[in-house]
């Protein structure tokens, strides 16, 4: 089994950054290609960013290129989501996910393992 605990989440002004973390524990978890979705109320999950293993495949949304960075320490078992330059349609609930290959996938299909989400707000 794995776990996921996402930090990092809060109350910014349009412009500003956050930086959003995900903890995992659990089996093998290094191997595995982690992903970060977001979820505005009345909408669905989002992909926004994916990281594979090693860092060496990253993709991101359109809506967010330019602006957000995923990263992963994997010695740490950490992932990151680095957001610059938000905007208030970027307020959501924002998710780490996990999969069990090691394959970057921008749909919720591609990802076994979720954490309940931190909360994002962009005041404009």
């Amino acid at each position: 089994q794995v776990q996921l605990v996402e930090s990092g989440g809060g109350l910014v002004q349009a412009g500003g950054s956050l930086r959003l973390a995900c903890t995992a524990s659990g089996n093998t978890f290094a191997t595995w290609a982690r992903g970060w979705f977001r979820q505005a109320p009345g909408k669905e999950r989002d992909f926004v960013a994916g990281i594979n293993f090693n860092g060496g495949v990253t993709q991101y949304a359109d809506s967010v290129k330019g602006r957000f960075t995923i990263s992963r320490d994997n010695a740490k078992n950490m992932v990151y989501l680095q957001m610059n330059s938000l905007k208030p349609e970027d307020a959501a609930v924002y998710y780490c996910a996990a999969a069990l290959r090691n394959l970057v996938v921008p749909d919720v299909k591609g990802y076994d393992y979720w954490g309940q989400g931190t909360q994002v707000t962009v005041s404009s």
